[in-house]
């Protein structure tokens, strides 16, 4: 009886302090950074934003109230004493972006802050744990911070002897990455020939891979003894030159390889004697997940978040190994990509505010910081960087080539030198349609084109919104009446009448796939027109480049033709996401295959668009709200039998799980602070759907194949929907 009434008592203690232990606000980030005690990391920004993740699991939970302390030493926030700063007991419900009012920080300082929060569930938390930060050298009023990169060490995953010199390595996974081995030299003076890089042929590292495929050879002299040796990377100078994004001195250089041969090196290697330290920026690898009942699916998916992962060793979003310079294009997928995989936005943010400073040359990726900059803002709520960009992306909307239909044009007289310099560049910009132009589906080019003002139409769109969100009322006004006034032009001089189908240009007859797909998911296609568009879509097939695919996959997505689009997603054929597994990468390729781009890299992550589509599109997890105060559910898994995702958001990870066999069943997991809008798939004849178990009403969507299943607050849902 003793014994027993012991263990009880345990268990209740351990019961008592796992829920105080949970019971904490978590996910702490200042301006965005969550690793902000690295040695290299730095608040920039005079004016701090705090965020965090509520705690509380039960449905409907909302903070009510928050407590934040800010201090100059580690042990005076232990104490609870915010002798900087001290909020006192605010009754608000904000968790993401609150600024600290009255705080200003001091550069070259150190800094210690926590917080407490109250919910309408929990009431008083346990304080946070406490989070360490310190400022750059120089601040300004809303500076973008930026985490500091990492080095994650990793042993090879098989190591063979080819002969009785030659060793080969194989880690697994290609990365950017340095390489130390441990050998020994008896006598020392012989010498080991390290080769290292990306691709195979015929079971062996391939020494001419082609394109921009890397290899690498270096000669490795030994001294007497055991010594490890940190192989000296070369630099190659197109990728380290005056417009690529550089290494950090702490760092040094990287070099991306999977495999490695050590040949003339005639003593046996143990994984142990062979190191890989891959570079990238912090990650958090159980931050996501996606599985489904397709296979290839969810090989896909695993391709695609780890080419988030490893291409983010740059800081930015670099185009890849070739060159290394931020395109907008590359940004805008790995942007929604890295929002798919991880809770991490500051990487976006400071490639959005490099490529505001230094744009490239196409006129559509000019237009895309637009979306670039409204996606910072919908995912994080934060709407510092608008604000501090508001004049450089009114400029950015190109409105300044605006001809007497009211549409824009490169080729006109317009582009002038006060031009360049009102968008930050040095030159002409020219239009692209997809990249590389082999990949344009014989898009015709004319002096009006259709693809650039479709993104024209959504700039300014988006400059309605950003208008908006800064309460500028008048600049609202004008941007949404300039849309309105385009949207009419755009479908004057592009819509070709008896087809119902977009042109590419004003005075060519041919219709491109790209002209339909941009129109469509862009938001320019009449209803009337929009199955007659659709159905050419899908008649072209994958017929864009992988930056394309990112777009026609939307346009299929917005169209509700999610079996075709998972059709392509899934699709085994050259021009296929599975081709890039097959020919032997694990991250994704510049273009679909050598064939179509024979300078291609081995590591470029606007191919990984999977990343964002599946949890987005797919799955329909979508922001309504800024900062995912109010999120969409509205799954197209069609015909998938199961299916379940991990999506993170700002306030903390969404949960969706999918059954569809005999009974439909969607159960979704709501962060606290968040409400949701669930969305079902519209069945044939009657349906009965229940929630939780009790029966509930819906409304049918006009003109979508969904049904409006209600709005939900945080917590777990189980949704049932069956035929009558």
């Amino acid at each position: 009886m003793v014994k027993s009434t012991f263990l009880a008592t345990a268990i209740v203690i351990m019961s008592l302090s796992v829920a105080v232990g949970q019971n904490k606000p978590t996910g702490l980030l200042v301006n965005l950074i969550a690793n902000t005690e690295s040695a290299n990391a730095s608040i920039n920004s005079k004016n701090p934003l705090f965020s965090w993740i509520v705690s509380g699991k039960a449905n409907a939970t909302r903070q009510v109230a928050y407590q934040l302390i800010v201090s100059d030493s580690f042990s005076k926030a232990e104490k609870f004493e915010g002798n900087i700063w001290d909020s006192s007991k605010q009754q608000v419900d904000s968790s993401i972006s609150v600024t600290a009012k009255g705080l200003t920080l001091k550069p070259s300082t150190t800094y210690y802050w926590r917080l407490k929060t109250w919910s309408n569930t929990r009431g008083e938390s346990d304080w946070s744990d406490i989070k360490g930060f310190k400022t750059a050298d120089k601040l300004t009023e809303n500076g973008v911070s930026a985490e500091a990169l990492v080095k994650t060490r990793q042993q090879a995953s098989m190591v063979k002897r080819l002969s009785s010199e030659l060793s080969f390595i194989d880690f697994g996974k290609d990365a950017f990455a340095q390489l130390a081995l441990k050998l020994t030299s008896k006598n020392g003076g012989d010498t080991v020939l390290v080769s290292f890089g990306e691709a195979l042929k015929a079971g062996r590292l391939d020494a001419n891979p082609g394109g921009s495929i890397r290899y690498q050879k270096v000669k490795l002299p030994l001294e007497r003894g055991t010594k490890i040796y940190q192989i000296q990377l070369k630099r190659d100078e197109r990728n380290t030159g005056s417009a690529a994004f550089l290494m950090p001195d702490y760092i040094g250089e990287v070099f991306p390889f999977r495999y490695v041969e050590i040949d003339s090196y005639s003593l046996s290697l143990a994984k142990d004697d062979i190191q890989r330290d891959m570079v990238h920026y912090p990650f958090d690898d159980s931050a996501s997940y996606f599985k489904s009942s397709n296979d290839t699916l969810n090989k896909i998916w695993d391709l695609c978040k780890y080419s988030i992962k490893a291409t983010s060793f740059a800081g930015v979003y670099v185009d890849g190994d070739r060159e290394r310079i931020p395109y907008e294009a590359d940004a805008l997928i790995n942007q929604l990509g890295h929002y798919g995989v991880d809770r991490e936005y500051s990487m976006a943010r400071k490639s959005v505010a490099y490529l505001l400073e230094y744009p490239t040359w196409p006129t559509e990726w000019i237009l895309q910081a637009l979306i670039i900059s409204w996606n910072d803002y919908l995912y994080t709520g934060d709407k510092q960087l608008l604000e501090s960009s508001y004049q450089i992306l009114k400029n950015r909307t190109l409105m300044q080539l605006r001809g007497k239909n009211g549409l824009i044009s490169t080729t006109s007289s317009l582009q002038t030198p006060d031009f360049a310099k009102s968008i930050n560049f040095n030159g002409k910009i020219r239009d692209i349609v997809d990249w590389p132009l082999s990949e344009t589906d014989g898009f015709v080019f004319n002096e009006y084109n259709a693809v650039v003002n479709a993104f024209y139409y959504k700039a300014l769109v988006n400059m309605k919104l950003i208008a908006q969100v800064l309460e500028k009322k008048s600049d609202q006004e004008f941007y949404e009446e300039q849309a309105g006034e385009i949207k009419t032009a755009y479908n004057k001089v592009f819509l070709e009448g008896k087809t119902g189908l977009y042109r590419d240009g004003e005075v060519t007859s041919h219709s491109s796939l790209h002209a339909n797909m941009f129109a469509l998911t862009l938001g320019l296609v009449p209803e009337t027109n929009r199955d007659l568009v659709l159905s050419f879509i899908k008649s072209r097939g994958m017929a864009s480049s992988v930056y394309g695919s990112q777009f026609l996959m939307e346009s299929l997505y917005d169209g509700f033709e999610g079996n075709y689009a998972r059709k392509l997603l899934t699709d085994g054929g050259i021009r296929s996401w599975y081709n890039m597994i097959r020919v032997g990468s694990t991250i994704t390729l510049e273009a679909w295959d050598n064939k179509y781009k024979p300078n291609q890299d081995w590591n470029h992550a606007w191919g990984a668009a999977p990343a964002n589509i599946i949890p987005r599109k797919l799955m329909g997890i979508e922001p309504i709200a800024a900062g995912f105060e109010e999120v969409a559910i509205m799954p197209q898994t069609g015909d998938l039998e199961e299916a379940e995702v991990l999506m993170p958001t700002i306030r903390g990870s969404i949960s969706l799980k999918i059954c569809n066999k005999k009974v439909y069943t969607l159960k979704v997991i709501l962060p606290a602070n968040m409400r949701g809008q669930v969305f079902l798939p519209k069945l044939d004849g009657k349906a009965l759907v229940t929630c939780n178990g009790k029966r509930i009403p819906f409304q049918p969507i006009p003109g979508k194949p969904f049904l409006n299943a209600g709005k939900i607050e945080s917590g777990s849902w189980t949704f049932t929907m069956r035929q009558k």
